[in-house]
C-alpha cells in the first residue's frame, strides 16, 4: 500500500470516475423502475388473486411486460458496472476486496438467481401453474430484485462508513472482522430504507402517468382508473417514508460524514440552532440543527470548522485537516517501515513498536495521501442544488398523489373544493368546476402527469448525485481517497471506453424507451 500508485495521470483519474459516474447514472434508470413496478405489479395480481376477475389478469399482466422489458436492460448495465471495479479501480478491489466482494457476491449468487428463477415461472407460468404459486413467484421477483438492491446499498453503504474491519499490514488489505456489522450497519440499513422507497415513488408516478396517456386518449379508461389509483397509493406512501428514511439518512451522515452535510448546505461556520436553506437568502430556522441531531438546537459543523478542527458539544477535540494528514503521514510511513523491518528479519520488539504506532494513526490512514486540506471539501454546487431538487421534487409529489387520490377516489367535499379552487384561478374551467370525473379534464392536466414522471428520474438521480459527490475525495470514507485507488491505465484508453459505454447505454436507453412506447400504445392484451 506504500506504493500506491500516486503518480497515476490526472486524465486517468478522471476519466475513471467519468465512466464510473456514466454507468452508475444510466444504471440507476433502470433500477427505480425495476423495484417500483414490482410492488404495482404483485398488488395487481394479488387483487386478481382475491376476486378471480379477469380484469385484474389483464390489468397484471401488462404492467408485467413493462416491468420486463425494464428489467432486461437494468441487468445488463449492472453487470458492467460490477466489473467496472476490477478494470478501472484495480487498487481499491485489491485493498477492500475482501470486505466489498462478499455483499456483491451474496448479490450475484442469491438474490439475481433468485429473480431469474421466478421471473420466468411469473411471465411463462399464467395457466401452466396455480394460481397461488403464481402469484408468490410474482412477488418473490420483487423480493429478489430488492434483496439485490439490498446487498449492493450495504456494499455503497460500507464504503461511505467503512467498519466490521481491520487492515492486514502483512497481506497490505483491509480484511472483514465482522460480517454482521458490515451487513447491518446502521448506514447500510437507512440507505435501503430510503432508495428502494425513493423507486417505489418511481413506480408509483411511472404508473400514475401512463394511466394518464390512457385516460387522455380515451382508451382503456376502467385499467388506467384502477392502475391510477394504486400508483397513487404507492407512490404517497413511499412519499412520506421517503421523507422519514431521508431525516434517518441526514442523521447518519452529520454523524460519518459531516462535510458531506456542511456541503449539501453551503455552511462555511456552523454553531447551534442551524437553519435549513431553502434557497440561498431563505432558510427555515433550527430546521437543519433538527435534520441533523433531532434538537432544534443542537450543534452542526460548518466546512470551516470540519477544516479547522473544533470541540464537539460533548468536550471531544475534533482535530483538524492538516492533524489528520499529519497522523495519515505517520501511518503510512509505519507502515513503510513495518514491512522493510520485517522483510530484513528485525526483533519482534522493534515490530510491535512500529505496529503500534500503525495502528495509534490508522483511522486517518487515507488523509495521508491528502495534499492541501482544501481536498477535503466535496463540490459545494452541485450537493446544495442536487439535495434541493431532491427535496423540492419529493414535496411536488407527495402533494401530486394525494390530489390524484382525493380526484379518483371522489371524495365530495375535498374533490369539489378542490376544483373550485382551481377554477378561481383559471386553472380549470367554471364549467368543469363541480364535475368528479377524472377523465373528462383537458389534456394539459394529463400531460401534466406524464411530465413528472422524468422530473421523478431527475430528484432521484439528485439523491445519488448528493451521496457520492458527497463523498468526495474519498472512494472509501476516511480511509481511500479516489486517487489512490484507480488503476495504473492509460487516460486514453478509459477515455474511449467511455464513450464507447456512452453510445452503448443510450442506445439501450433509446431502444427501452422505444419498446415502451410501443406497448404502451398497444395498450393490455385481452384474453
Amino acid at each position: 500500500m506504500t506504493n500506491l500508485l500516486l503518480n497515476i495521470d490526472a486524465g486517468t483519474i478522471d476519466w475513471s470516475r467519468a465512466q464510473f459516474a456514466l454507468t452508475a447514472i444510466y444504471h440507476w434508470l433502470f433500477v427505480p423502475l425495476t423495484l417500483g413496478l414490482a410492488v404495482i405489479m404483485g398488488i395487481m395480481e394479488t387483487c386478481y388473486y382475491r376476486t378471480k376477475d379477469k380484469f385484474w389478469k389483464d390489468t397484471a399482466k401488462f404492467w408485467q411486460k413493462l416491468f420486463g422489458i425494464n428489467f432486461a436492460m437494468g441487468v445488463a448495465t449492472g453487470i458492467i458496472l460490477e466489473f467496472e471495479f476490477g478494470t478501472n479501480w484495480s487498487n481499491y478491489s485489491w485493498f477492500v476486496g475482501d470486505i466489498f466482494g462478499a455483499p456483491l457476491a451474496i448479490e450475484g449468487i442469491v438474490a439475481f438467481f433468485m429473480e431469474s428463477t421466478f421471473v420466468a415461472v411469473m411471465f411463462f407460468g399464467w395457466n401452466k401453474v396455480s394460481r397461488e404459486f403464481h402469484l408468490a413467484s410474482t412477488w418473490l421477483t420483487g423480493l429478489g430484485a430488492t434483496i439485490s438492491a439490498w446487498w449492493i446499498l450495504v456494499a455503497n453503504a460500507w464504503m461511505q462508513n467503512p467498519v466490521g474491519c481491520e487492515f492486514n499490514p502483512d497481506t497490505m488489505r483491509n480484511e472483514m472482522v465482522s460480517f454482521a456489522e458490515v451487513a447491518l450497519s446502521p448506514f447500510a440499513v437507512s440507505k435501503f430504507c430510503h432508495t428502494v422507497t425513493s423507486a417505489w415513488i418511481i413506480g408509483g408516478i411511472f404508473t400514475v402517468g401512463v394511466s394518464c396517456w390512457y385516460l387522455m386518449k380515451r382508451r382503456h379508461t376502467k385499467m388506467a382508473l384502477e392502475s391510477m389509483k394504486i400508483g397513487a397509493w404507492v407512490g404517497l406512501v413511499a412519499a412520506l417514508l421517503a421523507a422519514a428514511t431521508g431525516h434517518k439518512s441526514a442523521q447518519d451522515v452529520a454523524e460519518v460524514q459531516p462535510m458531506k452535510l456542511a456541503a449539501m448546505e453551503a455552511l462555511a461556520d456552523g454553531g447551534n440552532g442551524v437553519g435549513l436553506k431553502i434557497i440561498e437568502g431563505i432558510e427555515v430556522p433550527n430546521a437543519l440543527s433538527f435534520m441533523a441531531t433531532n434538537d432544534f438546537d443542537g450543534y452542526v459543523p460548518g466546512i470551516n470548522d470540519l477544516l479547522n478542527g473544533y470541540t464537539k458539544p460533548d468536550g471531544t477535540v475534533e482535530p483538524s485537516i492538516d492533524e489528520k494528514i499529519a497522523c495519515g503521514k505517520l501511518a503510512i510511513q509505519a507502515l513503510a517501515d513495518y514491512r522493510k523491518a520485517k522483510a530484513e528479519g528485525a526483533d519482534e520488539a522493534t515490530l510491535s513498536s512500529l505496529l503500534s504506532t500503525l495502528s495509534a494513526n490508522m483511522k486517518y490512514f487515507g488523509y495521508g495521501y491528502i495534499k492541501d486540506k482544501a481536498q477535503v471539501v466535496p463540490p459545494i454546487a452541485v450537493n446544495f442544488w442536487a439535495f434541493r431538487i431532491m427535496v423540492g421534487v419529493g414535496c411536488l409529489l407527495i402533494l401530486f398523489f394525494a390530489l390524484i387520490l382525493v380526484i379518483t377516489y371522489k371524495i365530495p367535499f375535498l374533490t369539489i373544493f378542490t376544483r373550485r379552487l382551481l377554477a378561481t384561478f383559471g386553472v380549470i374551467p367554471e364549467t368543469e368546476a363541480d364535475t368528479n370525473d377524472i377523465t373528462r379534464l383537458p389534456d394539459w392536466h394529463y400531460w401534466l402527469a406524464i411530465a413528472l414522471i422524468p422530473l421523478a428520474y431527475i430528484a432521484s438521480e439528485s439523491g445519488w448525485l448528493v451521496a457520492e459527490f458527497g463523498r468526495q475525495p474519498w472512494t472509501i470514507q476516511d480511509m481511500l481517497p479516489t486517487w489512490v485507488a484507480v488503476s495504473d491505465l492509460h487516460a486514453s484508453s478509459v477515455m474511449l471506453t467511455f464513450f464507447l459505454f456512452l453510445v452503448l447505454f443510450t442506445t439501450m436507453l433509446a431502444v427501452e424507451i422505444s419498446i415502451l412506447l410501443k406497448q404502451i400504445q398497444k395498450g393490455p392484451d385481452c384474453e
